[in-house]
């Protein structure tokens, strides 16, 4: 389709995120072509990203194709893909999905409250559990999930309400359980309540803020991090040098920070070892099988578009030290370019011990501080927070951590009513489910050059009596996967399972390939039955890691639209086709998480849970890439 407008582009590489005049220019066109119009709703907007053989090969003055990838949905409810040729003024692609329901937007977040509010049905069930004051219900919209009881051709949500004891009050901390309103949200209509019945609302506060928490303590003294001579790394537009590492950055709706071409100099080589790394889905299933708490399955990069959802991060609170921050530019419902200040944070921090030996003959001693390169964004959920970190390591290690934090999901228990499957967290009756967090990381390697192999690696005991005739023997097993039906993972922490991504075709120093080490940090097994409706959606946690053959289109764990899909897309569809995976291009997907059970240290407010996974060099250098490191100059 081909509109009449053009738009000059002026960026420094194919990669650059889209700005708001490219925002802008990327509306105007599908408003001309009619792919946009009044009524309809943006749910989505990034770069089209090129292929990554046209990446690899630019150069600095080539010409710079850039394209909008855009998710529409109609006032219809019909979704669409669009894609905008942003240098030659087209709109040459678009394509009707019907049936699929893409993420819930902020708008949607405002427009569902107001509908659940106007509801008669609604507000009696409120009647009748002594809630009268509308302006402080707040309502949580939840994607409906799939559960064979609705038409998922209708975009649903169900609400979940809590209400507020005072304007500052946590209203998460009085929940309104059992009434659960079911919301069009194309027609933003109510089109029914379900009540299971009243239960009291917990009356007892559980507020966190300053200024409501009492005694705050007085006893903390102040610790100063300063770099009196700036930070040791630079930054042009998107891409990042610090030390030997060398990176791009990027941002979508629904991934939210994205890693571009990380590589590290070794002597005069520039060593590719990853090509992009993001988040490919993260779900929270809950773990209580009541009425009111069993349908609690939140994907929220594909029903809630994670990204949208980052904070605007605070010096001193968030980050500490001397910070840069990247703001991010991204599409709203409308059609608006938003620009989220202070997105993502860069910056340097130490990191302890880095290596050390002291000679006892000598009485000498050789001690290296570690300090690490900080990329992380933060993003709230509703009651959830999460943090995104990347940390880059002198020594070669690039690690994934995951924080979370926020507030617990809560639900209310009836005088006397205890349950296996959550905790009570006070006299009042306010209780939290047993729940998982679930996160899919996509990892496109690169070491060392475009085709990799990946072998799995099992520490065991040497069984052969010949090998080890004195029974103390042990070594690595190393086990080639070899297609993708070969690549779908369990990890065991017995036998310190990792993966191997080996560049069979360069070799190091004592003639063995180059490689990198995915190694896990905390296993996590999904719990829901394999007939459960999560189990289908959520098929990427069956496994701690699946490998693929690459395929640009395929980023997405639990698929592009899981908002109310039945299930089986995303990796259980990717690996249909059974690709060989010997010397080739490769894909990682790894999943990692927490079993949450909440503790009554978790409320108010929980402290910071960690888990994540490393990527460590493993023969791709040849000796400590960190053992040239000048000694500190003062330890103090």
């Amino acid at each position: 389709m081909t509109v009449a407008s053009t738009t000059r582009v002026e960026v420094t590489h194919p990669l650059e995120p889209l700005t708001a005049e490219e925002i802008r220019a990327a509306v105007a066109l599908m408003r001309e072509s009619s792919v946009f119009e009044k009524g309809d709703r943006i749910v989505g907007m990034r770069l089209a990203e090129p292929p990554k053989g046209e990446v690899l090969s630019f150069e600095a003055g080539d010409a710079i194709l850039r394209e909008a990838a855009v998710v529409i949905l109609t006032k219809t409810g019909v979704t669409r893909e669009a894609t905008v040729d942003l240098s030659g003024g087209t709109v040459p692609s678009v394509e009707h999905l019907p049936g699929v329901q893409p993420a819930i937007t902020l708008q949607e977040f405002d427009d569902c409250e107001a509908a659940c509010k106007a509801s008669e049905a609604y507000r009696e069930a409120l009647r009748k559990r002594g809630v009268e004051d509308l302006e402080r219900v707040i309502i949580d919209p939840w994607s409906a999930g799939s559960y064979g009881d609705s038409d998922a051709t209708v975009r649903l949500a169900r609400g979940l309400s809590w209400v507020k004891s005072a304007d500052q009050d946590n209203g998460y901390a009085h929940p309104i359980d059992n009434v659960i309103p079911l919301v069009d949200l194309n027609s933003m209509e109510v089109i029914r309540v379900d009540d299971y019945g009243v239960v009291p609302v917990p009356g007892e506060d559980g507020n966190f803020e300053e200024g409501l928490v009492p005694s705050p303590r007085t006893d903390l003294r102040p610790i100063e991090i300063t770099q009196p001579e700036g930070a040791s790394f630079t930054v042009t537009d998107h891409q990042i040098e610090w030390l030997d590492w060398k990176l791009r950055i990027g941002f979508t709706p629904k991934e939210g920070l994205v890693l571009h071409t990380v590589s590290f100099k070794d002597g005069d080589r520039e060593r590719p070892v990853l090509y992009r790394a993001s988040l490919a889905e993260m779900v929270t299933p809950y773990g209580d099988p009541h009425e009111s708490q069993r349908r609690k399955n939140a994907f929220d990069a594909g029903e809630y578009n994670v990204g949208m959802l980052a904070n605007s991060l605070e010096l001193g609170c968030d980050c500490l030290g001397e910070i840069h921050y990247f703001d991010v530019t991204v599409c709203d419902s409308a059609g608006e370019p938003q620009t989220l200040k202070n997105a993502v944070c860069l910056h340097e921090e130490d990191d302890g011990l880095l290596w050390k030996h002291f000679d006892f003959r000598t009485e000498r001693a050789e001690t290296r501080r570690g300090r690490r390169l900080v990329l992380s964004f933060i993003a709230t959920v509703a009651n959830y927070d999460y943090g995104f970190y990347w940390y880059f390591h002198q020594d070669g290690t690039i690690q994934w951590e995951l924080k979370a934090t926020g507030i617990v999901s809560t639900g209310a228990l009836a005088e006397g009513e205890d349950r296996p499957y959550g905790q009570r967290l006070n006299k009042s009756g306010l209780y939290a489910p047993l729940h998982q967090h679930l996160f899919s990381v996509r990892l496109d390697m690169m070491v060392d050059g475009p085709r990799n192999s990946v072998y799995e690696v099992d520490i065991e005991s040497e069984h052969d009596p010949e090998l080890n005739p004195f029974g103390n023997g042990f070594r690595a097993n190393r086990r080639l996967l070899e297609c993708e039906d070969d690549a779908r993972c369990d990890g065991k922490v017995t036998t310190a399972r990792h993966w191997e991504i080996v560049n069979e075709n360069v070799e190091n120093a004592v003639g063995e390939p180059v490689a990198y080490r995915l190694v896990p940090g905390t296993g996590v097994e999904r719990f829901s039955n394999p007939d459960a409706s999560i189990s289908s959606r959520a098929g990427f946690a069956e496994y701690a890691l699946w490998v693929t053959g690459f395929d640009a289109k395929e980023r997405h764990a639990a698929g592009e639209y899981p908002n109310q899909h039945p299930g089986g897309a995303g990796l259980p569809e990717y690996v249909q086709g059974n690709r060989s995976l010997k010397n080739t291009d490769v894909v990682l997907w790894h999943t990692v998480g927490s079993n949450h059970k909440v503790r009554l240290e978790d409320w108010p407010v929980m402290p910071v849970q960690r888990f994540g996974f490393k990527l460590e060099p493993t023969g791709f250098f040849n000796e400590n890439p960190a053992v040239n490191l000048p000694s500190p100059s003062a330890c103090h």
